[in-house]
């Protein structure tokens, strides 16, 4: 077949639907004779005016039999953008088909014992039976939805009853609400959408196990010359293979027989006389599916390939037993551009008086027929405004959640049996069509809606393609051969979301005769979307800003004077108390309470607390909760030793509302307490100068350096300031400080600042608070005595204490001992005891005995006892 030339010059074409290069949809020059009819936009809807962008049109409402206006967004666009001027006239395709809907016809109600025939004798014809309103096999057609009538399925989540008896089922919520956004967005649709027309081509063929290698080009090539080239082509087949046992049961020549019919299909779009060497003319091929007979593949046009996505495919099987693959259905479903497309091809139950097996078939694969699209295509196609059916709860759609659905095939519905074979056969040779027509099931059953409801389907104006003499243009009446009455077996229908995005350009047959059936086929003019991504972001949002200022009227609502808190610097041995305002901002009752972080058990970090963690509040009611922040030796020693950081989020949770989350963050003014004796001999700087962070340490200290002095210079400066402000003091280390004197002393030591006239008693309590609080004990549990010391071993046990100790520990522990020998020398007026000192050095210098298990606790105070007696050694004898 030739084919004109055809203008490439649109695939040079500007973003369409934000894609670069992406093709409109072509229809070949010569087809825009002047004057021909063309579908028209509803008449509710204002027609479009060339000077404006594309995209800012309704969509166009292809209009059976009715005549289109000039201004007609058009099937083929030159523009080099969407913000064009005056474009080129839009192409005219031809008088789409009128749509055949068979009304209701009137049917006697005879009873059930009456012949299943009723012959006139005046007119030598059959009257049709009556037929129950409701036959025993049919199952009820789902219904087309209007539009955003999205059906809400039974919920799986079991009810949630309140403390107060109210019902709750989240699920069931959350459906409703997306339900109500999607009737929202789909409301709205051409604020963000724009139109493109384009063809798509369905041919169905039962080849009645037969097959040669020869071209298909009569059949999907008949109507090139009329309409072009269609942008995608749908091929379903029946009966590719025998339908015998062997090869329902096991896939048998299934497999073989798809690849041969895919290939002749290729090869004919694909021909050099269909293609003339130019690559955007081939086709790909999208997808394919089979089950045991039935075969449907997809293809589409080359430049229309990068708009493809989410192609998925099925198939249902419906023969014996209910789910053998001899009758059933198999399916593809894609979005092309910003429409969603299903095509269906199914083999119904056979033999003229089973209507109601065939209704049951087709309602069968039409519920079981299910696409796991994954929940990102669910999401986006719900965003685009294409589902009617989508609120299932899961990452399915169904052949009913599609923008357009196809459905085609040997569906084997036959003409009544009220007309005798012979009569029938006559009508069909003589293409005497309108009495076999009215009285043909599919439209009975159409009409009657127990099958195919809401589904179109073109007007018959071809013979019955069923049952002929293979080989032949002749109805199958040798008399070896079993007489049937000759059937419109091999159909096409179609339902859309938008009445008006289809219109049937032809439906016919092909005289291709190899098998007992004739191939049918339909080029369809589709209207599909291309949406404006960034228009329809904005319209979600704005729906979503809508419904969130009605939701958070019945939410609960607070308001923190403060989410982020900063506690500055934050010292030793120090509580720092921040307040946070909680106010009840909303108009329902506010329960709050503090929850731990993922895969946490504490609300927070052990340096903070909060008081109090939970409460209710009233609307209009405030609350103050304090966060503390307190710095205590365990902190001291992991912030030294660069283990913990001061930072912390809390999370506060709204019952039945939102999250607030809490930053928390202070910086540690670093102390000599907590710290280490042989960290401390490293620095001659103030310990408050020296970095936390270990990088900067490492740059102003040499980290491989000598210690720079044998004991820590803040042990020597509260040692000397005790020497110098009196040793005679009553109540020497027993009695204690003033604790802002003590605070004030912390504070010199860490940095370098001298010493006021600070009493001696804080003096005391600073030194054995700073022994007791090293991170590191001068006597570690492993120096105790591990024998009962007496008069004879303790010269022994002493010698090998000091020999165990490491350098620095040891230094310490040698001028702490000189130093209390000194302090009693004044013991008749300060008051102290070797005894009295003995104890306090074990609680300062001494890290408590960590006993087994096993070991009772006299055991353990045993060896407490025996390091006391060591120390009272030390102090009354000149051991050192």
């Amino acid at each position: 077949m030739a084919n004109p030339p055809m203008d490439t010059s649109w695939l040079t074409q500007g973003p369409g639907g934000g894609q670069q290069g992406a093709p409109s949809f072509a229809v070949p020059p010569n087809q825009q004779q002047q004057g021909a009819p063309q579908p028209q936009p509803p008449s509710n809807q204002p027609v479009a005016n060339p000077a404006q962008p594309f995209y800012g049109q309704p969509p166009p409402q292809p209009s059976a039999g009715v005549p289109a206006t000039p201004d007609q967004p058009q099937q083929m666009a030159n523009q080099p953008t969407y913000q064009q001027q005056a474009p080129p006239p839009p192409p005219t395709p031809p008088q789409p088909m009128v749509a055949s809907r068979p009304p209701p016809r009137a049917v006697s109600a005879l009873s059930t014992a009456a012949s299943s025939t009723s012959l006139n004798n005046s007119s030598g014809t059959r009257t049709p039976p009556a037929r129950s309103a409701a036959p025993s096999r049919t199952t009820p057609t789902p219904t087309r939805r209007k539009d955003g009538a999205g059906i809400i399925v039974a919920n799986r989540a079991a009810d949630e009853e309140t403390e107060d008896g109210r019902i709750r089922n989240r699920e069931a919520a959350a459906k409703i609400r997306d339900a109500w956004i999607y009737t929202q967005i789909r409301a709205r649709r051409d604020e963000f959408t724009q139109y493109k027309q384009g063809r798509v081509f369905v041919g169905t063929w039962n080849v009645n196990a037969k097959g040669k290698d020869e071209s298909l080009a009569a059949w999907l090539c008949a109507d090139w010359q009329s309409h072009g080239p269609p942008d995608v082509v749908v091929v379903g087949l029946q009966e590719m293979v025998d339908l015998n046992a062997m090869n329902v049961a096991v896939e048998g020549k299934s497999q073989s027989r798809s690849a041969f019919w895919v290939e002749r299909v290729r090869a004919t779009l694909n021909s050099r006389q269909n293609t003339q060497g130019d690559p955007t003319r081939t086709y790909t091929e999208l997808a394919v599916k089979y089950l045991v007979g039935l075969l449907v593949c997809v293809f589409v046009k080359a430049p229309h390939k990068p708009r493809v996505k989410y192609v998925h495919a099925d198939s249902v099987g419906v023969g014996v037993m209910g789910v053998m693959g001899n009758k059933g259905g198999v399916s593809v479903r894609l979005q092309f551009y910003d429409s969603t497309l299903c095509f269906v091809c199914t083999h119904l139950a056979a033999h003229r008086e089973n209507v109601a097996g065939r209704n049951a078939d087709f309602a069968n694969v039409l519920a079981k027929t299910s696409f796991e699209i994954g929940k990102e295509a669910v999401e986006e196609v719900i965003r685009l405004g294409s589902m009617s059916q989508w609120a299932m709860g899961a990452n399915a759609v169904g052949a009913l959640d599609h923008d357009l659905l196809f459905w085609f095939g040997d569906l084997n519905y036959r003409v009544d049996e009220s007309i005798p074979t012979e009569r029938v056969l006559d009508l069909s040779k003589a293409n005497v069509l309108d009495e076999l027509i009215e009285h043909d099931q599919l439209n009975v059953e159409r009409a009657q809606g127990r099958a195919f409801r809401g589904f179109d389907e073109g007007p018959l104006t071809f013979r019955p393609t069923y049952k002929y003499q293979p080989g032949t243009e002749l109805y199958e009446e040798r008399p070896d051969k079993k007489l049937r009455a000759p059937a419109w077996c091999d159909r096409i229908l179609w339902l859309a979301q938008e009445p008006g995005h289809v219109a049937q350009l032809n439906y016919t047959r092909s005289e291709l005769n190899i098998s007992d059936h004739k191939p049918v086929m339909s080029t369809f003019l589709v209207t599909v979307k291309d949406v404006i991504l960034e228009k329809r972001e904005g319209v979600y949002r704005d729906v979503m800003k809508l419904l969130d200022s009605f939701e958070n009227n019945a939410l609960p609502m607070v308001s923190l004077d403060r989410i982020n808190l900063d506690f500055g610097e934050v010292r030793y041995d120090q509580r720092v108390t921040l307040p946070i305002v909680i106010t009840n901002t909303g108009q329902v009752v506010a329960q709050f309470r503090l929850v731990p972080k993922v895969d946490e058990v504490e609300l927070c970090k052990p340096w903070l607390s909060v008081a109090p963690t939970y409460g209710m509040l009233i609307p209009g009611e405030r609350m103050e909760v304090e966060l503390t922040m307190e710095i205590d030796n365990a902190t001291a020693r992991r912030l030294n030793a660069g283990r913990e950081v001061l930072e912390d989020i809390l999370i506060l949770r709204l019952e039945n509302g939102r999250d607030y989350y809490i930053s928390v963050k202070g910086s540690y003014a670093r102390s000599c307490f907590g710290m280490s004796v042989d960290e401390l001999v490293l620095y001659t700087d103030p310990i408050r100068e020296v970095p936390l962070d270990p990088i900067l340490r490492a740059e102003k200290y040499d980290p491989n350096s000598r210690a720079a002095m044998c004991v820590p210079k803040e042990l020597w400066r509260i040692i000397d300031a005790i020497y110098e402000r009196g040793l005679d003091e009553r109540d020497l280390f027993t009695a204690a400080g003033d604790p802002d004197e003590v605070y004030q002393i912390r504070e010199c030591l860490d940095t370098g600042a001298p010493f006021d006239s600070f009493g001696v008693h804080s003096m005391t309590e600073v030194l054995t608070s700073f022994l007791s609080n090293l991170s590191s004990p001068i006597v570690p549990a492993a120096l105790f005595p591990t024998l009962d010391i007496d008069a004879q071993n303790i010269q022994m046990c002493t010698r090998k204490f000091l020999e165990d100790m490491l350098p620095v520990p040891y230094n310490v522990f040698i001028y702490i001992i000189s130093f209390f020998r000194e302090v009693l020398l004044h013991r008749e007026r300060n008051r102290l005891s070797p005894a009295k000192v003995a104890r306090i050095l074990c609680n300062c210098l001494v890290s408590s005995p960590q006993g087994t298990a096993e070991e009772s606790a006299s055991s353990s105070n045993q060896r407490r006892g025996n390091m006391q007696l060591l120390m009272l050694h030390f102090l009354e004898t000149n051991s050192i």
